[in-house]
């Protein structure tokens, strides 16, 4: 009989390890990819005369697919933080936003402005701004938009991402937002450059995604995560047991729109662009699409769902040209039909429902 102790009896650090074992190894893969990138995929011819091994090494990581692969990671991981900050509302307090795309773009504006031509700040400075700004920002917002629930907080969101969209484009401060045209070439300072070292930018994104997954996971894992799951699940029941369950969500709004914002700072960074497109609904669309098919209410699984998203749409517009929309959506609709928790949902759940989705996909046919 195989001798096992309970988990109670098991020791700290072997508790640990059981809960954390598959982070660590996307962790140990993450870190190393630029190495193995580098090894498999770097082009040779890239290699300068006299390098040494960590020189060449770095210099094939900088080249050929190995770059190109690493940005398509980075593109993951700044989506990833974006998703697991939706998920932090829709999936943990139940919180319906169609304007979460407003943070998203301010933090885009906020570090191409203040680090640009404009004002000309240090890094540093204008990511401690990024956050103070997406602070009041989500505060103020989250204050008068919690005063409403359902269909009614959905509009209100949408209302002010609306609003912002509309001055982002407005031609009065062009000096400042570039208008229609947005800002495309700010100057980013040459140490954070992904175009002349991918790698360095690499690494920034990844301990950006630690962090905001880390801090994520701590706050839906304690005592007031579990309050904002009670307000989720039956917000009446959570305000009679003497839970003032606004401030629970004003909390969850504020740590989303922090974390939309960090996201959309890192987003600008990577492309050096930014335009009133980060603001639009259709950029909350695609937020809710990766927490939906990852899995709402999970963290990982729209961690999942951004990278499924991004290399969707790399694979099939190559393969189908202008066509890839009308594939993914065909795919989409397959994944909601038949995971009705996501991917990471239903794996949890142990809940694969192919016999309820091809009724149910009979029934849609059916009209």
């Amino acid at each position: 009989m195989e001798n096992t102790l309970p988990l109670s009896a098991q020791s700290p650090t072997r508790r640990w390890l059981g809960q954390w074992w598959p982070y660590l190894l996307v962790l140990a893969f993450l870190v190393l990819f630029p190495a193995i990138a580098a090894l498999t995929i770097g082009d040779a011819e890239a290699v300068q005369p006299g390098a040494t091994l960590l020189e060449q090494l770095a210099q094939r990581a900088e080249s050929g697919y190995a770059k190109f692969w690493q940005g398509m990671i980075i593109q993951m991981l700044i989506l990833g933080i974006f998703a697991m900050s939706y998920d932090l509302l829709l999936g943990y307090t139940g919180i319906l936003s169609f304007g979460h795309a407003m943070f998203f773009g301010t933090g885009g504006y906020a570090i191409a402005i203040l680090i640009g031509r404009n004002f000309n700040w240090p890094f540093g400075l204008a990511l401690i701004a990024v956050v103070v700004i997406a602070l009041v920002q989500s505060l103020v917002f989250g204050v008068l938009s919690l005063r409403v629930k359902g269909v009614y907080l959905a509009m209100v969101t949408l209302a002010f991402a609306e609003m912002f969209y509309i001055l982002a484009e407005a031609g009065d401060f062009r000096a400042y937002t570039g208008a229609d045209d947005g800002l495309h070439g700010f100057a980013v300072p040459d140490y954070l450059s992904a175009t002349d070292h991918r790698t360095r930018f690499y690494y920034l994104a990844l301990v950006f995604f630690i962090a905001v997954f880390l801090m994520t996971k701590r706050l839906v894992d304690s005592p007031t995560g579990r309050v904002m799951i009670a307000s989720r699940e039956n917000e009446n029941r959570a305000t009679m047991i003497g839970f003032n369950t606004f401030w629970f969500k004003l909390i969850a709004f504020v740590a989303a729109g922090v974390f939309a914002a960090l996201a959309g700072a890192l987003f600008a960074l990577y492309n050096v662009s930014v335009t009133p497109s980060m603001l639009s609904v259709g950029r909350t669309i695609d937020a809710l699409a990766m927490t939906i098919i990852g899995g709402v209410g999970t963290l990982v699984g729209p961690v999942l769902g951004a990278a499924i998203i991004q290399l969707l749409g790399y694979w099939l517009e190559r393969w189908f040209g202008s066509s890839w929309t009308l594939i993914y959506g065909i795919i989409f609709m397959l994944i909601v039909i038949f995971l009705p928790y996501g991917i990471v949902g239903t794996v949890r759940a142990r809940s694969l429902q192919l016999r309820e989705g091809w009724q149910r996909w009979r029934q849609q046919l059916r009209g």
